[in-house]
């Protein structure tokens, strides 16, 4: 039985591709084949010596046609190369023989790898989603239920990294529950320890996803039973540096500063070694921390530190933008404007990175992940279309057609307008109301009407509350919500829920729901710009609806314009702006 090399990063490489042998002992090919793989195992990670020895396994796999086998060897190239783009090219070859093996887990395991290597090395979010994709595709043909965990895991990352945070955790739970039983379980060493590596790793990602949502309660439970829990050993020293890492944030947004200083700086030697974006994350509020202290020299240096990373791998993390914000204000108020202008292009350069990102992968990640049916529907839609427009231009009554168009176009665009106008207007009024308080007197005027199911009227007080605060804090957006749901949050039953809905706000549970989340979405794309660049499929995810079709049938009827022609009309204005300010 071969055994695990003890490397920091076994978790992002070996623990989700190498399975084949650990998991299914049986299957471990030759005899030869052990022999000749154990001359190497025990190297360490990046250590070219191992090299020479693992070409003489793949060759002998490659005569015994053993795909499997010739799979861990570009595997273990992968491993034992320490330039990236060597590891890269090795992990093409893992995808080549695996395509010709026709093995849906073998594929599967492959196309993971080479999106771990994208991600882990070069931290190219979008080839890495576009690997994991197709490896959940082929996952879906197979029963091994480790390569599909393993293939969620990384894919509640990239859902981390766009910001939704609840889908990830849905996400990172499924991991914990499949891995927790098997390191209780009585399965091999090496079984137990891959699976330890998806567990404590799953933790981790849940507890990013807690502080960011700000339930500190939650993230700080996780973090202490990670450093409690994890086992004493140099192979979980990476591990331990997260929660670490994740222990000094959580200290900085307690006030804590010193306790985070202290925290952060023991992290650091496991991450520089091996996660440059976590390193960047903790210089990030390592200066933070400093500032906090006003010891304002050592906050900038760490901040400096962030850009220097920056510069080397050109990407940082959405929460280390903030970064540039505060260099750009230190160096304005100190009057250097070079460094100020210097800094202003690296903010730029960031926001560039991330918002191109952001577009890719959200929508990318909804239409193949989540939306496939709905995405064949409308490719199939817009074949048709297609086809119908290559008849229509060559038919005899184009010009008459075109005529008529232009008519139809020109009145439809009036039409267009003034509704927009109208919208507009009355966004702004809704804006000038919140502002001015209105908006809060009009509510506490709604009148009661007749309380058929005789609601007691401290509970419809308590309802009422519960539901202000529901909306303020725009927990609608929270996607598949259903009233029990709510129920249960309010702790009450879905009658009087249901009840008070209808008397007070005038619709029923989910006429309410959808109301809420298609006003919020107009006023962010109103008030939001950066809402304008963003795709249907993510405005429709961010509002918490449930297709694309869905949101743009609830937008156009609520709004009474299809919300294409709000975001064009919108982008034309604040275009039209600019160019006056001109």
């Amino acid at each position: 039985m071969l055994l695990l090399k003890k490397t920091a990063i076994i978790f992002y490489f070996l623990l989700f591709t190498n399975h084949f042998f650990c998991q299914n002992p049986a299957k471990t090919g030759t005899r030869h084949l052990n022999d000749l793989r154990s001359l190497y195992e025990n190297f360490e990670e990046n250590n070219e010596k191992a090299i020479p020895y693992v070409h003489n396994y793949i060759k002998f796999a490659q005569s015994e046609n053993n795909y499997n086998h010739i799979f861990q060897g570009y595997k273990d190239l992968i491993y034992y190369s320490e330039d990236k783009a060597v590891k890269l090219k090795y992990a093409d070859s893992c995808v080549v023989y695996s395509l010709q093996s026709k093995d849906p887990e073998l594929i599967s395991n492959a196309y993971l790898t080479r999106g771990i290597v994208y991600y882990f090395f070069y931290k190219k979010y979008q080839p890495a989603l576009d690997e994991y994709l197709k490896a959940y595709d082929y996952s879906l043909k197979t029963k091994d239920q480790y390569l599909k965990n393993s293939i969620i895991y990384h894919l509640g990352v990239v859902k981390s990294y766009l910001g939704y945070y609840d889908e990830a955790l849905t996400l990172f739970d499924k991991c914990i529950r499949y891995f927790e039983p098997v390191i209780k379980s009585k399965a091999h060493p090496n079984i137990i320890f891959n699976n330890q590596k998806g567990y404590f790793n799953s933790l981790h990602q849940q507890a990013i996803c807690y502080t960011n949502l700000n339930d500190l309660t939650k993230s700080d439970s996780i973090v202490k039973y990670g450093i409690s829990n994890l086992p004493k050993s140099n192979d979980f020293s990476l591990e331990n540096a997260y929660f670490l890492k994740s222990k000094g944030i959580l200290d900085f947004r307690k006030g804590k500063y010193q306790e985070a200083i202290i925290n952060l700086d023991s992290a650091l030697p496991a991450l520089r070694a091996n996660d440059f974006t976590w390193t960047s994350v903790s210089y990030f509020y390592l200066g933070k921390s400093y500032l906090e202290l006003n010891q304002t020299e050592k906050a900038i240096n760490y901040f400096t530190k962030v850009d220097s990373i920056f510069q080397k791998h050109n990407f940082l993390l959405p929460e280390v933008r903030e970064n540039y914000e505060i260099l750009i204000n230190h160096y304005h108020q100190s009057g250097q404007a070079e460094k100020e202008l210097f800094f202003t292009k690296q903010l730029l350069k960031a926001d560039s990175i991330l918002t191109r990102d952001f577009k890719y992968l959200a929508s990318k990640i909804h239409k193949e992940y989540e939306t496939k049916a709905l995405l064949a529907k409308q490719n199939q839609l817009e074949s048709i279309n297609s086809k119908g427009l290559i008849v229509l231009f060559g038919s005899i009554l184009t010009i008459a057609f075109l005529v008529i168009t232009l008519i139809y176009r020109n009145k439809k665009q009036k039409k267009a307008q003034q509704r927009y106008f109208e919208l507009e207007q009355r966004l702004i009024r809704e804006k000038q109301d919140l502002l001015s308080g209105d908006h809060e007197n009009k509510a506490k005027k709604i009148t009661r009407k007749e309380n058929k199911t005789e609601v007691p009227e401290s509970v419809v007080e308590d309802l009422l509350e519960k539901l202000d605060k529901f909306e303020s804090k725009a927990e609608f957006t929270k996607k598949g919500l259903t009233q029990s749901d709510l129920a249960k949050k309010f702790n009450t039953n879905t009658t009087y829920l249901s009840q008070v809905i209808n008397e007070y706000k005038g619709n029923n549970f989910n006429t309410y729901l959808n109301i809420l989340r298609i006003n919020y979405i107009t006023h962010e794309l109103y008030h939001n710009p950066k809402f304008l660049d963003y795709t249907i499929e993510a405005l429709t995810s961010y509002c918490g609806i449930s297709s694309r079709q869905t949101f743009t049938d609830l937008f156009t009827e609520i709004n009474d314009i299809r919300p294409t022609v709000f975001i064009k009309k919108r982008k034309d204005e604040l275009k039209g702006m600019e160019n006056d300010l001109e």
